[in-house]
């Protein structure tokens, strides 16, 4: 990279970067320059009155003797010299000012950009909250009178949760009939989704006049589970339940 282009990019990133504080200073010396100004304008005025383009020579054409032509023509020369650098600081001022505030309008633009996507993410969020759980079972029988009964399991109940067995771990129906036969006498939490509304049950798998514990029968949903796949889709409990 040349100099020159150094140099531009110095500068490109140095106009990037103007902050309120660049501005405030451009300001200062603009009211600086303002001042030296006036000052001059004074040094004119108290040479009767003179201004900028009053001739300096009398009707004769021999310099004027009731002013000081030096004072005159310094402060004449200093007020175009500061009218120039008038101009290119308030040119300076005008372009911080916009880069400022075009800085300002694209932060506002982000802002608002984050603050929709977060509200976006945080209503996804509440919706996938308020869907069902994904149901990895189904009660297809149920016997009158078993634990299974007892506990307010019914025909078409989906299951969600049973026990420590849940979607996220659900691998087949053998998962539940471990939960069974190492919880019998103790109470389970289990949750099933019944006509679209979900339901918390205690279920004690118990011994009882019928088969098994239980004495319900279910089938398994086809649901992605994160454990490791069964090679059959169908299970019962009947064998080892009731």
């Amino acid at each position: 990279m040349s100099e020159e282009q150094t140099r531009q990019s110095e500068g490109s990133s140095q106009a990037d970067a103007v902050t309120v504080s660049d501005i405030q200073e451009l300001i200062r010396r603009k009211e600086e320059i303002e001042a030296q100004i006036k000052a001059n304008y004074d040094v004119l005025e108290s040479q009767k009155g003179i201004g900028m383009s009053e001739p300096l020579v009398d009707c004769e054409g021999y310099p004027r003797a009731d002013v000081d032509l030096y004072q005159v023509r310094t402060a004449r020369h200093n007020i175009v010299c500061l009218q120039n650098d008038h101009k290119a600081i308030m040119k300076q001022v005008e372009e911080a000012l916009h880069q400022l505030h075009a800085r300002d309008k694209e932060k506002q633009a982000r802002d608002m950009a984050e603050a929709h996507e977060e509200a976006m993410s945080r209503s996804l969020g509440q919706s996938e909250g308020l869907r069902p759980p994904q149901a990895f079972a189904k009660v297809n029988s149920i016997s009158p009178g078993s634990p299974a009964s007892v506990a307010g399991l019914q025909v078409d109940d989906e299951i969600v949760e049973f026990g420590s067995v849940n979607t996220q771990n659900f691998q087949s129906l053998h998962n539940i009939g471990s939960v069974v036969q190492h919880s019998e006498g103790k109470p389970l939490n289990v949750t099933v989704i019944r006509r679209g509304e979900k339901h918390q049950l205690r279920l004690v798998p118990t011994r009882w006049a019928g088969k098994g514990l239980l004495g319900g029968n279910s089938t398994k949903k086809n649901v992605r589970c994160r454990g490791k796949p069964t090679r059959r889709n169908r299970r019962r409990w009947r064998n080892r339940n009731g």
